[in-house]
């Protein structure tokens, strides 16, 4: 077994948890999202769809359209995550409704945040894209 033939199905998995944890936050604790976990979540709900064709289909050309979403929200969630944990990154862009961008709603060993789940989320998918063979 290499793992380079389940990349795809690894790559869904993960869209698919980091999906469910999204809707878990804010519909079962009921976090209100702010500005820029919204922005995430645009770019990480459609993987979880897309991920899961390619990987049924075994279409493995997918990477060149999921990658660069992928890419972007990794992209968006550091960039959240170091206005969370950076104190001069909050002023770089405060949020003017709603939520601001660097509450904490939760916060496991000190640093372990909402963006930095997904972060971890967008990294792998990224990876595990570009682990994926190329068809020939």
């Amino acid at each position: 077994m290499k793992l380079r033939e389940y990349t795809l199905y690894l790559a869904w998995m993960v869209a698919v948890v980091a999906t469910l944890g999204s809707l878990y936050f804010s519909e079962i604790r009921e976090f209100i999202p702010c500005e820029l976990c919204w922005y995430q979540r645009i770019l990480m709900y459609p993987l979880s769809i897309l991920l899961g064709i390619a990987a049924y289909t075994n279409d493995r050309k997918i990477k060149k359209y999921v990658l660069p979403l992928s890419i972007i929200g990794g992209c968006i969630s550091l960039f959240h995550y170091l206005e969370q944990k950076v104190p001069g990154f909050a002023s770089i862009k405060p949020c003017v409704n709603g939520v601001p961008c660097s509450t904490q709603y939760i916060n496991y060993f000190g640093f372990i945040t909402i963006p930095f789940l997904a972060l971890v989320a967008f990294t792998l998918i990224s990876v595990l894209l570009f682990m994926t063979k190329n068809d020939k």
